[in-house]
């Protein structure tokens, strides 16, 4: 009885084996790519500019409407999305890769 269980569980991890492989989480894929690979928090947008060039899409400025609430500004590239808070990066986000990657799914236009 206990052998049948064990056969029946290796089956089972087996059998969930080839999916497993499959996925690629997006958290694993952002932690190979060396630091230089994306803009860092602190960073100009002069300096994200200049070392990753335009952006394909500049997002229209969030918040800055009352004065405790400052701007907020989001550069979208093709790897990742910057976030600025007036002028320096505060947050960078990857983005998915494939539909086979999970992680987030690009915004919502």
């Amino acid at each position: 009885m206990k052998q049948t269980l064990k056969i029946l569980g290796l089956i089972a991890a087996l059998a969930a084996a080839p999916a497993a492989l499959a996925d690629t989480l997006l958290i694993e894929r952002a932690q190979e790519k060396p630091a230089e690979a994306i803009p860092t928090r602190g960073q100009s947008m002069a300096q994200v500019e200049a070392r990753f060039g335009a952006p394909s899409e500049r997002m229209d400025p969030r918040g800055g409407q009352k004065r405790q609430w400052p701007t907020i500004n989001r550069w979208v590239y093709p790897a990742f999305t910057v976030y600025f808070e007036r002028q320096r990066v505060i947050d960078v986000v990857a983005r998915q890769a494939s539909p086979d990657e999970v992680g987030p799914k690009p915004p919502i236009r």
